[in-house]
């Protein structure tokens, strides 16, 4: 049997398991705790569901993506510590609150800086092309280069778990992201790294079949960070591994989580907020007000994370065809900036009035 045959093979046994992991945990996680992972507060300004979820998609993800590391080993006799590291210590950050464990926003945000910035420095994982001449100097120097990392990383990591608010609206993103990611690793031979990112792919899809489009769980904070640190880690390598590549393309890619961050926290700045704290202002949010008009809540719920990710992926398939090309890649990305302003304001001024 060649080696393809036996990750094939291996892939298809880990796509059974994954979704019996996913079934067994959407189905037995209500009792756990007396329903301590039950998501029954509806007064958030996050919260757009009727009805009590629980929130274990995250350990249902966890132990998925453990189990492929171990058939990873098991294929090629590597252990991937790095992604063990970074992806391990953002779940059990997120599980904080998941288990309702009171814990100030802030000193969650420095505990999460401080083990990135421990992780990425020790393993010396770093964005190596940047397609930023003017800051090629400073970034030689790895400690400059770490912090610029990790504040990708921050940016990504926060952005997943930001759109976790509707049924499919994260899971739909990362995998249009990943699916991309597997695409440009295979055309360019890393089959050991793709095969990383297929299973990923698996794992949210499974998560998807019971999230999607009536939620019987949810990914909860520990799985947005859960897979947003894969997700991190995964465009990194693959800037890395493909420098003909601009990094304004992977730039693009990610744009509506790095958007979606960087606007919540100038708005809520301007409007005199803590921009680390919830409300209820983000894209996803104001177009949901907007479907719910027409269609009602419980519709207009995965309906609004079809919208979205179909108008993300009409706006970043253009970008595949000049990824090689830095200047066309950077007016894209600019572009995209632009036209999320624009569509933000119609949608906050046509909300607020």
């Amino acid at each position: 049997m060649g080696t393809e045959s036996i990750e094939s093979s291996f892939l298809s046994i880990f796509a059974l398991i994954s979704f019996f992991i996913f079934l067994l945990t959407s189905k037995f996680s209500p009792i756990i705790k007396s329903g301590v992972l039950l998501d029954s507060d509806f007064e958030k300004p996050q919260s757009f569901h009727e009805k009590a979820v629980t929130r274990s998609g995250g350990i249902a993800a966890i132990i998925s993506i453990s189990i492929f590391f171990v058939i990873y080993y098991l294929l090629y006799s590597k252990i991937l510590y790095e992604y063990i590291f970074i992806s391990y210590s953002m779940f059990l950050i997120g599980v904080i609150d998941d288990l309702k464990i009171k814990v100030k926003p802030f000193k969650r945000l420095l505990i999460m800086i401080l083990m990135l910035f421990t992780f990425t420095y020790f393993f010396q994982i770093k964005i190596l092309n940047i397609d930023i001449p003017l800051l090629e100097f400073i970034y030689n120097n790895h400690f400059f280069s770490s912090i610029f990392t990790v504040l990708c990383f921050l940016f990504i990591i926060n952005g997943a778990n930001l759109i976790d608010g509707f049924n499919g609206l994260l899971s739909l993103n990362l995998i249009i992201i990943n699916v991309i990611l597997a695409y440009i690793n295979l055309e360019n031979a890393n089959l050991e790294f793709s095969l990383l990112i297929i299973a990923q792919i698996i794992i949210l899809l499974s998560f998807l079949l019971f999230n999607f489009p009536k939620a019987k769980i949810f990914l909860g904070d520990s799985g947005a960070y859960l897979m947003g640190s894969l997700i991190s880690l995964n465009v990194v390598i693959t800037n890395n591994l493909t420098p003909e590549i601009s990094s304004f393309f992977f730039c693009t890619l990610l744009f509506y989580l790095f958007f979606e961050v960087f606007f919540s926290f100038f708005r809520k700045l301007y409007e005199g907020k803590s921009p680390i704290y919830p409300d209820n202002k983000h894209l996803h949010m104001l177009s949901f007000y907007k479907l719910s008009a027409v269609y009602g809540r419980d519709k207009s719920n995965f309906l609004n994370s079809i919208l979205i990710n179909l108008v993300y992926l009409i706006l970043i398939l253009p970008g595949l065809y000049f990824m090689e090309h830095p200047n066309l890649s950077r007016y894209w990305f600019f572009i995209l900036l632009l036209i999320y302003m624009i569509f933000y304001s119609r949608l906050y001024y046509l909300t607020k009035n």
